[in-house]
């Protein structure tokens, strides 16, 4: 049970915060499945160590 002491569901909103987009752009990610979410209901819940790891990867290849 521990190592669920460590995981943590972010909003579509926060994540939005947190890259700087919008949330229609999070959901877009969510539905290409670029983005993991677990779905609550009619929401979805993203974890925080997802987009960190989103975060970390290139966005487009330029050159």
């Amino acid at each position: 049970m521990a190592e669920f002491a460590e995981v943590r569901f972010l909003t579509v909103a926060e994540v939005a915060g947190l890259m700087r987009v919008s949330k229609m752009t999070v959901y877009r990610l969510i539905h290409a499945g670029e983005l993991p979410a677990v779905r609550f209901g009619r929401s979805y819940r993203v974890l925080e160590s997802a987009v960190s790891e989103a975060l970390q990867r290139p966005i487009a290849d330029v050159g």
